[in-house]
């Protein structure tokens, strides 16, 4: 009498760990865009944080806000990220805005979805010092208006 003996795994066996490598690849998959968005959304506020300081600058120099937003302070390479977020400062929509007097101005960039920011969360600067996150307050040309102030 021969006796065979199993080498190998069955297909049930073989299917049951695909099904748990699945089930985990799904949960890393979940939690490193998660990550990746908090790291976009954290240089879109570091760039406006620069636009914000910039705008100090460029008005010490020339005494308005003439051309500020068509500026090298705003679409310098700052702009380049905020674009790789979704947002570019130089349109109006998910932009930078500066009143009829070129006494004030706004930038407003569109977040990331995350646990932090919802979906329609915008981060907004502007010439008064202003910069914050504001969540379903509309898209960046609801919050810069043409008067160049972020409102909520």
């Amino acid at each position: 009498m021969t006796i065979y003996k199993s080498k190998g795994f069955t297909i049930i066996e073989l299917l049951v760990v695909v099904a748990i490598i699945a089930v985990l690849a799904a949960i890393v998959l979940v939690n490193v865009t998660g990550y990746i968005n908090q790291g976009k959304n954290a240089a879109i506020k570091g760039n406006l944080a620069t636009v914000l300081t910039n705008g100090a600058v460029f008005y010490e120099a020339g005494g308005t806000y003439a051309n500020f937003c068509t500026n090298a302070y705003v679409t310098g390479p700052s702009a380049a990220v905020l674009a790789a977020g979704g947002s570019a400062l130089t349109t109006a929509v998910n932009g930078c805005v500066v009143n009829a007097a070129n006494t004030t101005w706004c930038a407003c960039s569109t977040m990331k979805v995350t646990t932090a920011e919802p979906a329609n969360s915008t981060f907004c600067v502007d010439s008064t010092g202003y910069k914050k996150v504001t969540q379903n307050a509309g898209l960046c040309a609801n919050r810069c208006p043409v008067g160049g102030a972020c409102a909520d």
